[in-house]
């Protein structure tokens, strides 16, 4: 470990060694941004679980464009045949 980083490890020991209400704020702190960074994780793997599953319903519009048959889309693109079903445009 570097001294810069143990010096500050060291001195943020102290400061709050010193005082139970400020360790107890900066406890509060450190709750509040690891919940934060879990919901900014959270929700950025939500977003690319969606843009995945959009990519993969584009993909299954363009081979049924294609005419390929329903059962090989829904095999190919793990889709469900009813899902791709859904994806043939309306008469």
């Amino acid at each position: 470990m570097n001294e810069p980083t143990l010096k500050n490890a060291m001195d943020t020991l102290e400061f709050l060694s010193q005082d139970q209400e400020t360790r107890r704020r900066y406890e509060e702190r450190q709750k509040y941004l690891h919940a934060e960074a879990s919901t900014i994780e959270w929700a950025t793997e939500k977003g690319k679980a969606e843009g995945e599953q959009k990519k993969t319903m584009e993909i299954a519009r363009n081979m049924l464009a294609l005419g390929m048959e329903v059962p090989i889309i829904a095999k190919a693109s793990g889709l469900s045949e009813a899902e791709v079903q859904s994806l043939k445009p309306l008469p």
